[in-house]
Parts: C-alpha cells; sequence; structure tokens
C-alpha cells in the first residue's frame, strides 16, 4: 500500500493499524494525518509505547496520557477514581483520535487496561471509548519489556486489539534503503528465510577495511556503550564545555521527558568529539541520527558541527548547535518541557535507541544479541551494505519473532484487501465519509466558519495547498535528508528532471532548486 492510500483511509475516522518495513514512511504518513485533522480543527492525541518514542514525536507516554501508569491491572475502584483526576478526565474526553506509535513495545496486557480505562473516562462501551485509534509500529523490531519470569504478549493478542479490529495499512515503498542485494537480505529476514548466501554476504563486512572515521558503533548493551563513549572522550586533551538541561513543569512529567531524551542531562564535549544529532530540524539541515564532529564553539558559545562524510547530502557543511526543546503537550498546553543541545556523543549507540534512526554508516558487534528484533533494528538503520561494519553476529541476531512472522502473512494479506476495498470506493463516497468523520469530531472543513465565529468564507490558502498536493504530494514540504540522497543517487545516474517530477511528487521549480541547492547544478544567471 502507498503512503496516499493510507493516508486516504485514516481520512475515514477508520481504526488502523500502520506498518511498514524500517524506511517505509510511517511518521511521515502520521505527520501528514496531524497536520490534516489540524488544519480542521482537530487536535489529535500523540502518544508512543515508550519515552524514546513519545520524544521522537512530541507527544506523551500511552500510560500517562490514559492515566494508567505502570499499573498492572485496574480493579473497578481504581478505575473510579480515574474520574476524578479532572485534567485526566478533560483531557481524555476531548480527544476524538488517539495516536499510539511503536506499538511493537506495548504488551497487550497494558494495551487491555488503556482500553478499560479509556471506556470508562468517556462513559462509553466501544473500543477506546469511541476514539479513532491509530496503531503505528513493526512488530519486526523491538518487542514489548518483560520482567523477570512475567510472559509479555504482542499488543495484536490483545483483545482491546481485536475489538478496536483496525484496518492494516502494510506501506510498501522504501525511502532508507536504496541497495538492492541489502533490501533482498532485510527482506529475507522478515521471512524467515535467510540462507547461507545471506550469511556470506554478512561476513564480507568482516573483511571491508577498518571501522570509517565518523561511524557509529552500536551495541546490544548500555554498559558497552557508555564505556566507549566516556573512554573516548577522555583520550580528547583538549578542553571542554559542559552543557546541562533546562527543565520546567511537574517533576513527573520532567523526569519522563528527562528517560525519553537522547540528548544527557549533562552533556560534556570536546573539540574533535564524535556526535549525533537527536533531533530532527530540516531547516536547519539535520535529522536524529546526523553525525558529526565537534569543531569549535560559535560566538555565543555553543558547540560547531562539521557533518562527518557519512552525513548524507550535507557532508562537510558547518552547524551551529543551538538548544532544542522537548515539550510534553496536552493539546495546546505544555504540560512540561526540557531544553538541551540536541547532541549526544556518538562513537557507540545501543541498537535500542537507535530505533528510528537512519544511519549513513555503523559499526555493529551483535556477537552478544539476546533478543528477537534486535539484529533487525540495527541492520535496518543503515541505509547500505557498504555502510555496514560488523564486528561479529550469532545467530539470535538473525533471528525474528516466529509469531509475529506468523501474524506478519495475516497483516500483508489484510493489507491487500483493505486497498482493494478502499480502491473501488468512488470518489464522492470517500469524500462523503471524511466529511462525516471531520463533523462528528467537531472539526471543520477549511472554508467554513469556527465556532470562535471567525470567518473562513473566502478559500483558505491551505485549500490551494491541497488542491496542488492532490497532484503533487510533496509540494512545498520540507526536503528530508533521505530525500536529498535519492535525489543526488537519481540525478547523477541520469534520471530526466521530468522523471524526477514524477518520482518526488513536486513541481519541475522545486525540483532544478533542490538541485542548485546540492550543488548539482549550476543556477542560470540573467
Amino acid at each position: 500500500m502507498t503512503q496516499e492510500q493510507a493516508l486516504t483511509i485514516l481520512k475515514t475516522g477508520a481504526n488502523v493499524f500502520l506498518t511498514g518495513e524500517p524506511g517505509a514512511g510511517k511518521t511521515y504518513v502520521v505527520n501528514r494525518y496531524v497536520e490534516w485533522l489540524r488544519q480542521r480543527g482537530i487536535e489529535p492525541a500523540i502518544t508512543a509505547s515508550t519515552g524514546i518514542a513519545a520524544t521522537h514525536i512530541g507527544g506523551m507516554t500511552i500510560h500517562a496520557w490514559s492515566g494508567v501508569g505502570i499499573k498492572k491491572d485496574l480493579s473497578d475502584w481504581e478505575l473510579e477514581a480515574l474520574q476524578e483526576r479532572e485534567p485526566l478526565v478533560r483531557r481524555v474526553r476531548g480527544a476524538k483520535v488517539l495516536i499510539i506509535d511503536e506499538v511493537s513495545m506495548l504488551d497487550a496486557g497494558l494495551l487491555g487496561l488503556v482500553d478499560r480505562a479509556l471506556m470508562s473516562l468517556r462513559g462509553s462501551t466501544e473500543p477506546f471509548g469511541g476514539l479513532q485509534v491509530v496503531f503505528v509500529g513493526d512488530f519486526f523490531q523491538l518487542p514489548p519489556v518483560s520482567k523477570g519470569k512475567e510472559r509479555t504478549q504482542f499488543a495484536f493478542a490483545s483483545a482491546a486489539w481485536e475489538a478496536a479490529n483496525p484496518v492494516v495499512c502494510y506501506l510498501s515503498e522504501q525511502h532508507r534503503q536504496d541497495d538492492g542485494l541489502f533490501l533482498q537480505l532485510l527482506a529475507a529476514m522478515r521471512q524467515g528465510e535467510l540462507i547461507d548466501e545471506h550469511r556470506e554476504l554478512l561476513r564480507t563486512r568482516y573483511e571491508a577495511g577498518g571501522a570509517p572515521e565518523g561511524a557509529t558503533r552500536l551495541y546490544p548493551h548500555n554498559e558497552d556503550v557508555d564505556r566507549i563513549n566516556t573512554d573516548a572522550l577522555a583520550t580528547i586533551e583538549a578542553p571542554g564545555k559542559v552543557y546541562r538541561m533546562r527543565e520546567q513543569g511537574g517533576k513527573t512529567l520532567v523526569e519522563a521527558l528527562k528517560r525519553g531524551c537522547l540528548s544527557p542531562e549533562v552533556l560534556s564535549l570536546k573539540e574533535g568529539a564524535r556526535v549525533m544529532f537527536t533531533r530532527n530540524n530540516f531547516e536547519a539541515g539535520f535529522v536524529n541520527g546526523t553525525l558529526g564532529v565537534v569543531e569549535g564553539w560559535s560566538a555565543a558559545g555553543w558547540p560547531l558541527i562539521r557533518l562527518s562524510k557519512y552525513g548524507g547530502a550535507g557532508h562537510g557543511k558547518l552547524i551551529e548547535a543551538e538548544p532544542e526543546e522537548w515539550q510534553i503537550v496536552d493539546g495546546k498546553r505544555v504540560l512540561a518541557s526540557i531544553a538541551q543541545v540536541p547532541l549526544r556523543l556518538a562513537w557507540a549507540i545501543t541498537v535500542h535507541k537507535s530505533q528510528g534512526m537512519s544511519l549513513d554508516a555503523a559499526v555493529m558487534d551483535l556477537s552478544q544479541a539476546f533478543e528477537y528484533g534486535q539484529g533487525y533494528v540495527a541492520l535496518s538503520r543503515v541505509r547500505t551494505l557498504e555502510g555496514l561494519f560488523l564486528m561479529g553476529f550469532n545467530e539470535r541476531a538473525l533471528a525474528v519473532h516466529p509469531e509475529v512472522l506468523e501474524r506478519d502473512a495475516a497483516f500483508r494479506a489484510a493489507s491487500v484487501a483493505a486497498e482493494e476495498i478502499f480502491s473501488k470506493l468512488p470518489a464522492e463516497e470517500l469524500n462523503d465519509l471524511q466529511q462525516k468523520f471531520v463533523k462528528a469530531s467537531g472539526g471543520h472543513e477549511p472554508h467554513e466558519t469556527d465556532k470562535d465565529g471567525v470567518s473562513r468564507g473566502k478559500p483558505d490558502p491551505q485549500s490551494k495547498l491541497e488542491k496542488l498536493r492532490a497532484k503533487h504530494p510533496n509540494a512545498y514540504r520540507p526536503w528530508s535528508r533521505e530525500d536529498d540522497d535519492r535525489l543526488t543517487v537519481m540525478f547523477r545516474d541520469g534520471t530526466k528532471v521530468s522523471a524526477l517530477v514524477k518520482e518526488f511528487g513536486r513541481q519541475k521549480g522545486s525540483i532544478n532548486s533542490r538541485l542548485i541547492r546540492l550543488g548539482l547544478v549550476e543556477p542560470e544567471l540573467d
């Protein structure tokens, strides 16, 4: 299923499971949908299964948002007690759409608790209290964390998941890897069909030469990562600077933000330190996972980062890393915030914290992998086989969870069926479904009058933009590093501008401007 098809389904208000391989564009589709909702006055509840994932999307953990916290069960008395928490009641009853990211790491039991809590808080017997619920994630990635002998179950095994009956939107496009051989290997891992030739292909990365300068090392365990980063920084004799995190808001929420933030509370840097950006800032020229080296300090005292040769199309660029803010937002209210320079030491990072990143090069030691999904997550962070440098792997690193493998076939089939059903619906019927959903959610079409009396009788500029995007889906959207990389490769391979217009869904002028900005063509002078 394409991104546009998934977005069309989401706009009807149906419950959805948005999935696909790493790099298929799940986050991109969610961001498009959130933008569409907000244009119509509908503020979605954006949550995630973990603190790290929540900071990536600018939301709260589902535990905090729903009020269930870390409980394993909710008694009738505890459900009633939730009703006395006025901010919680107001937040949940005011919501119309609930997005849960990284659902692969959400235990079935917890999903059931969220379902019960929302039905109670909203006074509804419908699944999740009648909210449109959007599950986002890939079950081939890291599974729910188990404690001791406790056996966890995937979210799809929950009765709440079955009751929600989400439409499966399995994205088939690929925007991270463009290496055919590498894609075949990753696909074989997902299908449980790795053969000796695939293992031999991985072993060739043992002999790929020394670790490239600036490439991050991925390890399964925190201890290895902390030791490598601390030791490496200590070897640099240059004077350093220390940046301390600023915080605002309630202690519990602030602590949740700190746990999820990839930048440390106290960040120590020196000239020559290898670093990784921990936020997306397309305008500044970096994304979560962009690699570089501290080259010095700006007049304002912030670190100057020279992007490494593995920094994609922006390699060699010098960026001033100013502080960024992470927030927990409830609607338009900021409940808590932290601010820190968006960097972390990047000689090494855990596989867990790499989830969601795109790396141009990485050195991996998967010989100590102990969990299903660790190897797949690590390998799929890298864009090409050429950027992969292996120190070792074990068979567990190459294995995927057998339960997920079995369920994935059903997800793919369900997605194909959904694609067929929705493709046959007339455009008028789809539009009618979308308008009814917007109205039922208390929203408005961009040309209507808001409840505050502001007239929208004149054509909204955003409406014009949507019409333009009907033909060019990415018109006026920021270019990501992945887009720049793909554009560079295709242009250098001789792809014509007319074909690039179709491939990227942008106008000819936008393509030409980007080619000039990337230094691939010279600007025309009058």
